[in-house]
């Protein structure tokens, strides 16, 4: 049954970022880092991403820009505070960032049989920290670049302060699903990499992480640390 259930989660969210992809290629988003990371958060938010592409990301597009632009000089919008949607889409930067980097590092971790302290979880965790606040510092830097007009020692230290903090809150909540994976519902045999089941945990364990970064990120957005998007 865990099985089909994982298949069945893994093909909805593959099918929402294909879906969004699609779309993409016709309607390509304004900022270009928002073309890989709507599709990596349908890679674990799967339908609810999806929705919020078309609900708000769509708004975000290069043809619709100029639309935006008109509606918000002929109002208050700018002087408003951020909507619930807006530190949702600043969350996913560091979100999608954590997703793509820990594909690859929890794959390339079980290829090489790596473990830390006589355990494969702890070096999991090392590697995946690393992975994931290296692509979110890139991630971040992409946006914040354009966005302030810095220059690239200043978007790169921009990025880093804004993006660390985010990228720890994620790691926390993903990080306790894995340990409750590994421990507790898993402990012997471990679920790895080349199971169905694995992925289906792991879409848990980031979707645990972005609920844990949420409240980090309106925090950042408060303190103007980080830029509210939408």
């Amino acid at each position: 049954m865990l099985i089909t259930i994982s298949w069945i989660s893994l093909a909805i969210a593959f099918l929402c970022a294909l879906v969004i992809i699609l779309d993409e290629l016709r309607h390509p988003q304004h900022m270009w880092i928002m073309n890989i990371v709507w599709p990596a958060t349908a890679l674990y938010l799967s339908v609810f991403a999806l929705w919020g592409y078309f609900r708000y990301g769509r708004r975000m597009a290069r043809d619709a820009m100029q639309h935006n632009s008109a509606m918000l000089h002929n109002s208050d919008t700018g002087k408003r505070k951020p909507q619930w949607h807006q530190y949702a889409i600043s969350t996913s930067h560091c979100g999608a960032g954590c997703t793509i980097a820990d594909i690859f590092a929890e794959s390339g971790s079980f290829a090489l049989g790596l473990t830390l302290f006589g355990l494969s979880l702890w070096a999991s965790y090392a590697v995946d920290f690393a992975a994931a606040w290296l692509l979110g510092i890139v991630f971040q830097y992409f946006s914040i670049k354009p966005m302030k007009k810095l220059s690239s020692g200043e978007a790169l230290f921009a990025a880093v302060k804004a993006d660390t903090l985010s990228i720890v809150a994620f790691q926390v909540g993903m990080y306790a699903w894995m340990a409750l994976t590994f421990f507790v519902f898993f402990p012997s045999p471990h679920l790895t990499p080349n199971e169905p089941a694995f992925w289906f945990m792991m879409q848990i364990a980031m979707v645990l992480g972005f609920a844990t970064a949420y409240p980090m990120n309106v925090w950042l957005v408060s303190i103007g640390v980080k830029e509210a998007m939408g």
